[in-house]
């Protein structure tokens, strides 16, 4: 199967979606649970909400180019970027923290695979 940009383009913004909305919407609640951090400050809600702002912000151009082709290299580019950057922080985790909980190495593994088919299809478009 060949891979198609705007698979991967909505595929990666719609599987963002759930992570950016349970950082944001209700911290308190959500976090605890997903990743053990109790956030009992003020300043941790803003940090959880900001994370989530920065995730809605790039799934909401992956969708756009979606839909409008001439987007499509830009939002490529940025999804790798994104993606390859979560992923060398996660890697550099791994090396310098240890093992995280599984849910952080599935993110781990996600974040591989959408970093990889956007340099994919950025080679294959030759940008």
């Amino acid at each position: 199967m060949r891979l198609d940009e705007r698979v991967v383009l909505a595929a990666a913004a719609i599987g963002l979606l759930p992570i950016a909305l349970s950082y944001g919407v209700a911290p308190q609640q959500s976090v605890p649970v997903l990743l053990g951090i109790p956030v009992e400050q003020v300043n941790l809600a803003h940090v959880f909400r900001a994370i989530m702002g920065l995730y809605l912000a790039n799934a909401l151009f992956w969708m756009l180019a979606v839909f409008r082709p001439q987007l499509r290299a830009a939002a490529l580019w940025v999804l790798m970027l994104f993606m390859g950057g979560l992923a060398l922080g996660r890697v550099l985790s791994l090396v310098t923290d240890g093992m995280p909980s599984l849910i952080l190495l599935f993110y781990l593994g996600a974040e591989l695979v959408f970093a990889s088919a956007a340099l994919l299809l950025l080679m294959r478009k030759g940008d």
